[in-house]
């Protein structure tokens, strides 16, 4: 019976993106985001979760405000004649970004997400980092002209995500900040070309599901447990540090491909300072990635003799594979286009 509600709910989150994309009008999207927010509670609430009441709570809580917000912006963009002057169309429509951008938390409207995250299984996490990402997203994408506003929030994003992420020990807590950073990249990528954007979510989703899985695997939340459990397994500390450094998008991998063209976009239309911002606060994210990555490689060298549970490697293998050879098959198919 549970495992049938997992599927039950599952499959309405996926139907409420997919309403939410594909809809027409502002209030089918509204209603395709509030099944998603329905469907997405009881999958909060779940037990294996740490703490799954607070988690759930501040979530919807969080949810359902941006959802009054963008009901008011959408009913109140219907009747513009009868309550604003025809002039207020941007002041509306930066309340629908608004609302939009705190629903993927997006900086400043960011500070319940690493709470969220960190009362959440690895399974929820990956669910929080990647899929319901895509729905607001791709509908600040539909209402994507307020480049002032839109440049705010990239700058907003990327600096808080780097300074906030500095001191953290909750690899959830590291992951969601990074994560806001992306978002920054993200919304910078979708300003002149929406073929980027995709591009840039999918490289995110398949780099985010190759350390969700390490994590989840190894069952390990924080760096010390990260410290102790990578020396007792070589491959798989390998594949963890190749996918960190991917995530923070340095060339040899995955991850810089996407960046790569967001720059080459944004210098082409002139987002010079944008494009300068972004590479020197990701630079800021890139050290704490660097310091987790040298800490497991350097510092901690005790070995531990008692081997834990084994862990089937075909799998994260195979992933990473794809992860790992990423950059290399996209710069080949490139050079013959």
């Amino acid at each position: 019976m549970y495992k049938f509600n997992k599927l039950l709910f599952m499959s309405t989150l996926i139907m409420g993106t997919l309403i939410a994309v594909s809809s027409y009008s502002w209030m089918s999207m509204w209603i395709g985001l509030e099944i998603n927010l329905l469907s997405i509670i009881p999958m909060l609430s779940n037990t294996s979760n740490l703490y799954p009441s607070e988690s759930a709570l501040k979530y919807f809580v969080t949810q359902a405000l941006a959802s009054t917000i963008l009901l008011f912006a959408v009913i109140t963009s219907l009747n513009l004649s009868e309550f604003l002057a025809p002039s207020s169309n941007h002041f509306l429509m930066m309340i629908m970004n608004s609302a939009l951008l705190t629903k993927m938390g997006a900086a400043p409207f960011h500070a319940w997400f690493p709470e969220v995250m960190e009362g959440l299984s690895w399974i929820n996490c990956l669910i929080m980092l990647t899929w319901q990402k895509i729905a607001p997203m791709v509908l600040v994408m539909y209402n994507c002209q307020m480049t002032l506003f839109l440049t705010i929030i990239i700058v907003f994003s990327a600096a808080l995500s780097a300074i906030l992420g500095l001191n953290q020990i909750s690899l959830r807590k590291i992951l969601a900040y990074s994560s806001i950073n992306h978002i920054g990249w993200m919304v910078g990528s979708m300003l002149n070309n929406q073929s980027i954007w995709l591009i840039y979510f999918l490289t995110y989703s398949i780099i985010t599901i190759n350390i969700i899985f390490i994590f989840k695997e190894a069952n390990i939340f924080y760096l010390k447990q990260l410290f102790n459990y990578l020396n007792s397994n070589k491959l798989l500390k390998f594949f963890f540090i190749l996918n960190f450094l991917s995530l923070g998008g340095l060339p040899p991998f995955l991850g810089f491909f996407p960046k790569w063209l967001t720059i080459n976009n944004l210098i082409l239309n002139n987002f010079y300072t944008m494009s300068m911002i972004l590479i020197l606060f990701t630079l800021i994210t890139l050290y704490f990635y660097l310091r987790i990555t040298f800490s497991t490689l350097i510092i901690n060298s005790k070995e531990i003799i008692l081997t834990p549970k084994k862990i089937s490697l075909f799998l994260i293998a195979s992933l990473n594979l794809i992860s790992l050879a990423g950059l290399i098959s996209c710069t080949l198919i490139f050079n013959f286009f």
